[in-house]
């Protein structure tokens, strides 16, 4: 289960699995997600991995910084970064300084683009399939689901939540693979350690550390709830 929450993490969470924050997307990309409902959103992430990650997995297996390049561009425009590590954060988002969520952030997603990364080296085409939406559209909770295949054929449900932002941009702030929260995976880990350690220390260690830290902290989590 965990190495298909990895792969399915990197395949449909390139989202949070980003390193730079949300407002360095460009005026074109903010179009785009905005003229678009969320179940086009998926589908046009689903169309790009099947180009850009697909057609060039040969390309891609020994250039890691162009595999990267690749995640932020796919993802990045249609994901509400900025949302997402406040709810990581939790009740410790109410403590925290600016500062220190946007250090979190980008440490945060620094360190999970780098650990889940090559996971999307074993996308092949037609791997995500986009079901038809049902339902009527939430601007807060807005769900769109999909059925990834992995190399072994076994199907995983993959959910993304969307909301609307204030300027009108249809983004997700979360994945839900087989019933397990992006979010509530991550704040449960994020909350031990900053018990442990400190909000400061943590983010000190995803900086300096990066994946290593990240690695460390789901292994030393697995016994309070992480598969």
């Amino acid at each position: 289960m965990l190495r298909h929450l990895a792969i399915a993490t990197a395949i449909a969470l390139g989202s949070v699995v980003i390193a730079v924050p949300a407002f360095a997307q460009d005026a074109s990309s903010a179009q785009a997600s905005n003229a678009s409902t969320p179940e086009a959103v998926v589908q046009t992430i689903t169309n790009s991995l099947d180009t850009q990650i697909a057609d060039h997995k040969a390309e891609l297996q020994n250039n890691k910084p162009k595999l990267v390049t690749l995640i932020n561009q796919i993802f990045l425009p249609h994901f509400d970064t900025d949302w997402a590590s406040i709810l990581v954060l939790g009740m410790h988002a109410r403590e925290a300084t600016p500062e220190q969520r946007s250090r979190f952030a980008k440490a945060f997603y620094t360190s999970l683009t780098n650990r889940y990364a090559e996971g999307l080296l074993s996308y092949t085409k037609g791997t995500v399939k986009v079901l038809p939406f049902q339902g009527e559209l939430n601007d807060k909770y807005t769900v769109v689901k999909t059925q990834v295949t992995t190399d072994d054929n076994k199907q995983i449900a993959v959910n993304y939540v969307f909301h609307k932002t204030a300027d009108g941009q249809w983004k997700a702030y979360d994945v839900i693979i087989e019933g397990i929260s992006y979010i509530t995976n991550y704040r449960n880990q994020v909350d031990a350690e900053i018990k442990k350690e400190g909000l400061d220390q943590l983010i000190k260690d995803l900086e300096t550390q990066g994946d290593k830290a990240l690695q460390q902290m789901e292994q030393e989590n697995k016994g309070n709830g992480a598969k």
